[in-house]
C-alpha cells in the first residue's frame, strides 16, 4: 500500500530533484559520535540475531534496551553503536534505519538539513547518483521509523 503523502510528495520539486551522488564508505560516521537511537524492529531483531548466531532471547537481553513499545541497539558511553568496531559487523543484515541513510526525512526536509548531514558524511558526494524517486522510496520506508521516534523519544 502507497502512503498517500509520499504520493503526493513525488510531484514536487526539491532540491534532489536531479538526484544525489552517495556511496556508503563503511566509515561509521553514522555509527558513531553522538549518542542516539537505532531503532530495530521485530523482523530485525530476528534477522540480526541469527544473523550474529545468538538466541533472539539473549540478543535482545544483552544488545538492546527498551524505548516505550519498541527496541534500540545498546551504544558505548562515547555513543558508538556496539556493532561497530573498525566496520559494521551486521552490515548485511543491518537496520532499515541504517540502510536507508542518509536518505531519511529530517535529512531531506531542507537544504539546510542536507547541508549538515553532507558536512558529516563522506560518502556524499560520491558513488553512483540515487534518483530523486529512490530518495524519495528512503524517506518513504523510514519516515514510519521517524514518527516512531518522535513518540517514544522526543515526547517521553
Amino acid at each position: 500500500m502507497t502512503d498517500p503523502l509520499i504520493e503526493n510528495l513525488k510531484s514536487r520539486s526539491y532540491f534532489f530533484d536531479k538526484g544525489i551522488r552517495f556511496e556508503c564508505r563503511k566509515c561509521g560516521t553514522c555509527c558513531t559520535g553522538e549518542p542516539g537511537v537505532i531503532y530495530v524492529d521485530e523482523e530485525e531483531i530476528t534477522r540480526i540475531a541469527d544473523f550474529v548466531e545468538v538466541p533472539r532471547d539473549v540478543f535482545v537481553e544483552r544488545c538492546l534496551y527498551l524505548l516505550k513499545e519498541s527496541y534500540s541497539i545498546r551504544e558505548t558511553d562515547d555513543g558508538r553503536c556496539i556493532f561497530f568496531e573498525n566496520g559494521c559487523a551486521i552490515y548485511p543484515v543491518r537496520p532499515l534505519q541504517c540502510s536507508t541513510f542518509p536518505f531519511w526525512f529530517q535529512n531531506m526536509r531542507s537544504l539546510d538539513a542536507w547541508e549538515d548531514v553532507r558536512l558529516k558524511c563522506p560518502g556524499i558526494g560520491k558513488g553512483p547518483v540515487h534518483p530523486k524517486e529512490h530518495i524519495l522510496d528512503c524517506i518513504g520506508k523510514s519516515y514510519p521509523i521517524y514518527e516512531t521516534l518522535v513518540k517514544e523519544v522526543l515526547f517521553e
